[in-house]
């Protein structure tokens, strides 16, 4: 499970990204928290806004995000993005505490962060393989989403602490001092031992060719539409659990952070676990998504703040397995002069989805309550789970066998839209 920790180069980012993404969990938590209760009076659209201008330059700024990626020195890229990303959490929280903050303020903030991010997360996710070889990549994937997510349980708990103790403002502040860990943790690498392949050329057409190769695998489109759905409708955490704790429970800053926690608790036993499974493919996510369906089902009617937060951790084990899948699948499967464009296509469609989907789910909210939205992101992933079965009916000859008396699902092992592209292990190419 933790075979990847015992590189030295990977274990040292590690430890350094698991700090910071305890600091940006916090800063999650303060910024919701700041725009639901304090700025304005549980305005869930103000909320969906900054979301959709957080999220919106992923999916604006594709071209150039994913050919960064791919063609600039992803260490010294990550150098200048978090850099930046902890300058800007040291702006918002220095506005936060002189008292003169306004909404329009944080929109502004999440439109750059919105910036910085966009160009963060291919090169961060894609450098993995710079830190470990095609062998670990996947247990790599899974630890950095265990990492994430252990981050994710501490993270807002500790966010609602100190909301109450200190107010928002210093907790921005401190979450821009915890970039200072990554930072040190990227100069501290052995640059010599990174597995960095021949960059491709930067010739005419390469800052659009990652639409093209995703074009001709229809693997890679269906994940991608499943990815969109739960990323436009399901994935909207902040404004589910935000809007059920203050509007349907009447919890304070504590409770939201506690939930945002337990939901922490299911999203890293789904990361553990699959550190363990050596390659994901579509049946795993065709799965987890109706799991997370039938879980945020659940959640949507749950009648009080404790059973809702058991179905969190159901929720958050259905959706990172879903999540960690797909990354694995798609940088196992995609050659690594790609990866960097289609994983910047990945993201985009993860988070371009929410400039879309955010505020609509934020004005159902207004409008006919958390429990309703939130039954519209469950309905999502059981749409997503459809999306997958018709791709392995297609293109797998998803079939009922019956063998010795007993029916069971079978499909074929080699997916006919592969040739050429090699597969993750235990699948071959024809």
């Amino acid at each position: 499970m933790f075979q990847s920790l015992r590189l030295y180069n990977y274990r040292t980012w590690a430890m350094g990204a698991v700090v910071s993404n305890v600091g940006t969990w916090m800063q999650r938590i303060g910024q919701d928290w700041l725009v639901l209760t304090v700025i304005t009076d549980n305005n869930a659209t103000a909320m969906g806004t900054v979301m959709a201008l957080q999220f919106g330059p992923a999916l604006l700024l594709l071209p150039l995000t994913g050919y960064a990626a791919d063609h600039f020195d992803r260490r010294k890229l990550l150098l200048c993005t978090q850099a930046a990303a902890g300058l800007l959490a040291l702006g918002l929280g220095l506005l936060t505490l002189s008292g003169l903050v306004q909404l329009w303020h944080v929109y502004v903030f999440a439109l750059l962060l919105g910036c910085v991010t966009a160009f963060d997360a291919p090169a961060r996710q894609t450098f993995v393989s710079d830190l470990v070889d095609d062998a670990h990549l996947a247990n790599a994937v899974a630890l950095n989403s265990a990492s994430f997510n252990a981050a994710r349980m501490i993270g807002p708990a500790a966010a609602g602490v100190l909301i109450a103790a200190v107010g928002e403002g210093w907790l921005f502040v401190i979450n821009g001092g915890t970039y200072a860990a990554v930072l040190v943790s990227l100069w501290a690498l052995r640059v010599d031992e990174l597995y960095r392949e021949e960059r491709p050329d930067r010739g005419r057409g390469s800052l659009l060719a990652g639409f093209g190769y995703v074009a001709r695998r229809p693997d890679l489109i269906a994940v991608l539409v499943m990815l969109f759905l739960l990323g436009a409708f399901g994935f909207n955490f902040a404004i589910f659990i935000s809007t059920m704790s203050v509007t349907v429970f009447g919890g304070d800053s504590s409770q939201f952070g506690l939930l945002t926690s337990a939901m922490a608790v299911g999203t890293m036993a789904g990361a553990l676990v699959s550190a363990r499974r050596a390659a994901p493919g579509m049946v795993v996510m065709a799965v987890s998504a109706a799991a997370f369906g039938v879980t945020g089902a659940l959640a949507a009617i749950a009648p009080g703040p404790m059973l809702f937060a058991v179905a969190l951790v159901l929720v958050g084990f259905a959706a990172m397995t879903f999540m960690t899948a797909s990354n694995s699948m798609m940088q196992l499967t995609t050659e690594r002069a790609m990866r960097g464009r289609v994983l910047a296509l990945r993201i985009a469609v993860v988070m371009g989805g929410t400039p879309l989907g955010a505020p609509l789910v934020g004005w159902l909210v207004d409008q006919v309550g958390a429990r309703w939205a939130m039954g519209v992101g469950a309905l999502s992933g059981l749409v997503a789970a459809a999306v997958a079965t018709g791709y392995l009916v297609k293109y797998r000859n998803l079939r009922l066998v019956r063998e010795g008396g007993r029916l069971r699902v079978a499909l074929d092992s080699t997916p006919e839209d592969h040739t050429g592209v090699r597969v993750a292990a235990g699948e071959r190419v024809t």
